[in-house]
């Protein structure tokens, strides 16, 4: 049996809605094998994180070989690394191995515009390991992060697509979840510019989007679709989960990852 392998690079979400868990589901539902470097615990849940612990750097080149000197993943997508040395490690095995394709999702700053990683570390982030990924995926204040310029509008989504693809040189998509209006997301690569729109989903359990659409991209890469193909497939299967409409939790609730795809 052939069977795609799916390698996720994340923090660990106690709640189970995001990071390395919601990665693992995503991968599973897209009939994949998933295996994983924890790169920090956290205790959080879909209202608010209460701490990170980073896993040291030395065990994370540990989890690495482990994995590529055994299982070599088809597609390796990376969530949460906050840590400067534990970018470098990262980037330093990616060089080492090769993978044929890494989705970068550069969890920085959150929605509400939280910082999540510190000024040191995302220069490290920026110059040494977005570089080596063949797409990344900033949420809009994140975009606003890496090319320096406020974005309001689709106009300005587009305008920053294009100046993050020359400035770090690989494909971008800037997901445009939480401006107003339908959900849209603008995908840049090869020079060219590609808009993804769909149907705002009136859902408030959208805890651990962003890695599910990262992983979900990756998981498509893996397959062998092409790359716009993998991020429209991608989109449909997050549409699919937020569609579901699932509630746990007290708080805004996880993500439905347990969609299944047709």
């Amino acid at each position: 049996m052939d069977i795609k392998k799916v390698l996720t690079i994340a923090g660990s979400d106690s709640s189970g809605g995001a990071g390395i868990q919601a990665d693992i589901k995503t991968i599973t539902m897209h009939g994949m094998y998933a295996m994983s470097v924890i790169t920090a615990l956290t205790a959080q849940n879909t209202v608010a994180v209460n701490g990170i612990m980073n896993v040291p750097a030395g065990f994370t080149a540990k989890q690495f070989d482990a994995v590529f000197t055994d299982i070599f993943p088809d597609s390796v997508k990376i969530g949460m690394v906050s840590d400067r040395i534990t970018i470098e490690i990262i980037s330093y095995k990616l060089r080492q191995y090769k993978p044929p394709y890494i989705v970068l999702d550069p969890v920085m700053v959150s929605t509400s515009g939280c910082r999540l990683i510190s000024e040191e570390a995302q220069e490290v982030l920026i110059s040494e390991l977005m570089p080596l990924a063949y797409l990344i995926t900033p949420n809009i204040s994140e975009a606003e992060v890496i090319c320096g310029m406020p974005i309001n509008n689709l106009c300005d989504m587009r305008r920053s697509a294009r100046m993050i693809f020359e400035k770090i040189g690989v494909s971008v998509l800037i997901k445009g979840g939480h401006m107003e209006g339908d959900a849209v997301d603008v995908l840049c690569y090869g020079g060219k510019l590609k808009d993804f729109v769909s149907k705002r989903v009136d859902n408030p359990n959208t805890h651990g989007t962003g890695c599910t659409l990262s992983a979900a991209i990756a998981c498509n890469l893996a397959a062998g679709c092409p790359l716009d193909k993998s991020v429209e497939k991608a989109k449909e299967y997050l549409t699919g989960a937020l569609n579901a409409k699932l509630d746990l939790g007290r708080g805004s609730g996880p993500l439905n990852h347990m969609y299944k795809l047709m």
